[in-house]
Order: structure tokens, then C-alpha cells, then sequence
């Protein structure tokens, strides 16, 4: 199967890629997680609805940025290998 046919069925995650053995990062998970629990347990009913709104949209913000910047870096990163193969032909 095609690195692109593997991508296309889901076999390549990049999003989970770069958290795979990153320590550093699954330990800020864990504490926004731990401060994420303490916060929501001080609120009011209707504080809780609005962070919950506020939550959501912060978290769809970042799935475009995301998406955003990994699509940006691959048609930059093809660009620079078409640009290597154009130099290397040229010469």
C-alpha cells in the first residue's frame, strides 16, 4: 500500500504522530486535565454552559489551525523537494 493510500484509509495519523513518546507533552495534558477538573468544579450551572461553549469553540479553533498548518507544511515541504529536483537536474 501507497503512503498516500495509507493516508487516504487512515493508517497515518499525523495529529497523533508528534504526542507518540512525548513526555513533555502528555505531562501538560495530564495538568491541564487535573486544572481543567478543579476549575469546572467551582462554577455556577450557567458559568459551566458558557466555558463549555467557550471550550468547544477554542477547540474547533485549534482543529482548523491545525489542519491549517499541516497542509501548509506539505505543500511547502513538496515544494522544496521539487525545487531540489529542478536544482539537481540543472546542474
Amino acid at each position: 500500500m501507497t503512503i498516500l493510500e495509507n493516508l487516504w484509509y487512515g493508517n497515518i495519523r499525523p495529529v497523533e504522530e508528534f504526542v507518540d513518546g512525548n513526555t513533555e507533552y502528555k505531562n501538560l495534558l495530564r495538568r491541564v486535565g487535573n486544572n481543567l477538573e478543579k476549575f469546572e468544579a467551582t462554577l455556577s450551572t450557567e458559568q459551566a454552559e458558557l466555558f463549555e461553549k467557550y471550550y468547544n469553540a477554542v477547540n474547533e479553533m485549534n482543529s482548523i489551525s491545525e489542519a491549517k498548518a499541516f497542509s501548509y507544511g506539505f505543500r511547502l515541504g513538496v515544494r522544496l523537494m521539487i525545487e531540489a529536483v529542478a536544482q539537481n537536474q540543472i546542474t
